[in-house]
């Protein structure tokens, strides 16, 4: 026990943890068994290797033995399990639940989001107590949960209201011009051109060798939107007309030759910094699990169910697995950093097959041993 107690110990320095002694005002919640900080952050005990959320019901352990974490992903990275008793990888249900829960209606039915102050006084809570406590429980800030239900709105109502104009203020944007200022990171294009489905868009694509075989680059006016790897040109160009199947697609002229290199050697290279415009396109949801994925360093693994506590929704592993399925632009968005609990990755686990998958980890990680 004394060697597994101190390999834990060893661990939890090594990922960074924060030791109970820098924390009084953590470990203060622990001992009152403060359940409305479920979510917020969470404590290891050294001496059972068990990790619990605020408020566990179990017996209070020595606090010389404890090391608080921020996320489930980071105590499991130290050794931790979870507990049976809290039950820490669970959604928290919270004194705060219903509140928060009202206020995720009040922001999807209001015309203008409403302010953090105003949400807050309804719920009976200071601003900041509001804004840690939402949250924690959605994985959000109010103001971005706003955003991305306004997002998902305005790709409804472009499909069924008669005039962009008409679905532009059915979302609920006060004004054209706030509104066309979002659209490019709503959209990805035009209100517009989204409506006639992309039929106006112009790529351009260009298809070449790389150390995985052969690889397709394409782009639109915002940046890159495809990087496919595979063995067959033809394949891949029919893969892209597949992806956008109503969008102008041409063979990359002589400037798109530059792109092109620059993604080839972001391909040979995964380990390498992306700094590649893109134009990424999706659900609010699939961006945030794209951008847990960017934030993956090189030479470093996830596991499906560490992605989804990172982006807020421990529940939501099914959900990460079907966003990286949807990635569209290999290696830029390195969703081949993502693995089973188990470490393991069969070849219907990665788009474009399991071999490349594995190429590109072990490539990274001699990488990051030099």
């Amino acid at each position: 026990m004394q060697k597994q107690t101190a390999k834990i110990s060893l661990k939890a320095q090594a990922t960074g943890a924060r030791l109970d002694r820098a924390d009084d005002t953590r470990w203060a919640a622990f001992v009152a068994r403060d359940a409305s900080q479920a979510g917020a952050f969470y404590m290891g005990v050294q001496t059972t290797g068990i990790y619990c959320r605020p408020g566990c019901p179990a017996r209070l352990p020595n606090r010389s033995n404890v090391t608080f974490f921020d996320t489930t992903a980071s105590a499991e990275a130290a050794g931790f399990r979870a507990c049976l008793r809290c039950k820490p990888k669970d959604a928290p249900v919270t004194p705060h639940s219903s509140l928060i829960t009202a206020a995720c209606r009040r922001l999807e039915n209001a015309d203008t989001p409403p302010a953090l102050a105003e949400l807050a006084m309804e719920a009976g809570l200071s601003p900041y107590h509001f804004h840690r406590v939402f949250k924690a429980a959605t994985g959000l800030t109010p103001k971005a949960y706003a955003v991305a239900h306004r997002r998902q709105r305005v790709r409804r109502n472009l499909t069924r209201s008669e005039t962009v104009t008409d679905a532009i203020y059915d979302s609920g944007f006060n004004s054209n011009a706030s509104f066309y200022a979002d659209s490019p990171c709503s959209l990805g294009m035009t209100p517009g051109q989204f409506r006639s489905g992309a039929a106006d868009v112009a790529i351009q694509y260009d298809v070449t060798e790389c150390l995985l075989g052969r690889v397709l680059v394409a782009a639109s006016p915002a940046g890159i939107c495809a990087i496919f790897l595979g063995d067959e040109a033809s394949q891949l160009v029919a893969d892209l007309k597949a992806q956008f199947p109503h969008a102008q697609l041409s063979s990359g002229d002589a400037g798109f030759a530059a792109l092109t290199r620059r993604a080839v050697a972001l391909v040979d290279a995964p380990e390498s910094r992306c700094d590649l415009p893109l134009d990424i396109r999706g659900t609010a949801f699939q961006h945030r699990v794209w951008q847990a994925l960017r934030d993956i360093p090189a030479g470093e693994t996830r596991t499906y169910a560490q992605v989804a506590e990172e982006i807020g929704s421990p529940k939501a592993v099914r959900a990460v697995g079907t966003a990286c399925g949807a990635n569209a632009i290999s290696v830029a968005i390195p969703c081949h950093r993502v693995v089973r609990s188990d470490g393991t990755f069969p070849q219907s686990n990665y788009r474009w097959g399991g071999d490349r998958k594995a190429a590109l980890l072990d490539r990274e990680a001699k990488a990051r041993k030099r």
